[in-house]
């Protein structure tokens, strides 16, 4: 007999297939998403593909569940699939049939969702200037329980029309809330950009770029971002570099632009200050003659997420702290054993490895970068 409320023999049979694939580490398939700036030659790089093109699809969005914001764009853009023995299934689909056993408790009674996200982003032209909400900012204005608190982590760099990588960030000391407003209203990209501080980059170079503080990602960055779970991104610029007409929805997200110009913090630094405060040098935690294990970005940074990277030329076992975290094979290949299986892992691949799972060894066959993130804290 079935009763109201009760679940089905074939409800059950789902949650059983989907639940069993929280005891393996997950590869999730290709995510390419689409965003207002061209880019992505060094992720098809990366990814070892034949052709290396920029195109509008220059971010890898890794398991990813949410959807990527944009008008006309495919229902499910943005959500990361993993290809299983039963077919494909979004990741937001399996970690739903069991939030505890795929997150962890701690994630999982706090947020009801991973509470990160991550990208590989490699750009070929300047970003738009913009922001994204702090947490207050995105509960009271958008009705969320996160803001977009992202980090960079600088992975490679190129040079575009002759000009070496930088990114834009923070406020300069003669910026006010009122000329940033007369700045915007008037459309003055180059009155913008020298609101901002210039910082040439290069590999291995670490920032943090909290909720409310300008920025803009210049060409030839590929880095890879963790951040808050959300999409949202306010823009001042109306036109990209390239000349693609922004519409309101991607330019204030709904709210308006007055309402838009609130986001911003409007705190002023020297180039020295903005540094110091947001620039970050990464630590060794552990090494020896066949690993080094380096924090990125941790507690003492933010609550938001974290990034460890391990360089591996031997063994190293990864122990379950209670959660999930992600895997991103940046170089190298090796296997990952798992509960007495083995899985291959090459360059390119991303692996979800579930709170589930008690812990991981990882057999580098050739020298081997792998970057570990971590969900909020």
């Amino acid at each position: 007999m079935c009763y109201i409320g009760a679940l089905s023999t074939k409800q059950i049979a789902l949650k059983d297939t989907l639940t069993k694939y929280a005891h393996i580490p997950l590869k999730q398939r290709n995510n390419r998403v689409w965003r207002t700036y061209e880019g992505g030659a060094l992720i098809d790089k990366w990814k070892k593909s034949p052709t290396q093109i920029d195109n509008s699809m220059p971010e890898q969005w890794i398991m990813s569940a949410i959807n990527a914001r944009g008008k006309d764009r495919p229902k499910d853009e943005g959500l990361s699939y993993v290809e299983t023995e039963e077919g494909f299934f979004s990741l937001k689909e399996l970690i739903n049939s069991d939030l505890d056993l795929y997150l962890g408790k701690e994630v999982s009674q706090k947020f009801g969702t991973t509470g990160v996200l991550i990208k590989m982003l490699d750009s070929v032209e300047r970003l738009t200037i913009q922001v994204h909400p702090d947490k207050q900012y995105a509960k009271n204005i958008l009705n969320s329980q996160f803001g977009k608190t992202e980090s960079w982590y600088v992975l490679d760099t190129r040079e575009v029309d002759g000009e070496p990588s930088v990114v834009y960030m923070g406020f300069k000391k003669h910026v006010t809330k009122e000329l940033w407003k007369t700045i915007f209203d008037n459309q003055d990209i180059k009155a913008m950009l020298d609101c901002l501080h210039k910082i040439e980059v290069k590999s291995g170079d670490a920032f943090m770029i909290y909720g409310g503080v300008p920025h803009a990602i210049g060409a030839g960055c590929f880095l890879m971002e963790v951040q808050e779970p959300t999409d949202y991104t306010m823009r001042v610029e109306k036109t990209t570099p390239k000349g693609l007409k922004i519409g309101p929805g991607l330019i204030h997200q709904g709210v308006g632009e007055e309402t838009m110009l609130d986001c911003f913090h409007y705190d002023t630094y020297t180039q020295e200050e903005a540094l110091e405060k947001w620039k970050i040098t990464p630590k060794v935690l552990e090494n020896s003659d066949q690993f080094t294990l380096k924090t990125l970005f941790n507690k003492e940074h933010t609550n938001c997420f974290g990034l460890s990277e391990l360089s591996l030329d031997g063994e190293y076992t990864i122990d379950n702290n209670g959660g999930f975290y992600v895997a991103v094979i940046y170089s190298g290949n090796g296997t990952l054993l798992c509960e007495g299986k083995e899985y291959a892992y090459t360059q390119g691949d991303e692996f979800f490895i579930s709170a589930a799972i008690p812990n991981i060894k990882i057999s580098a066959d050739q020298s081997s970068k792998i970057l570990l993130c971590y969900p909020p804290s």
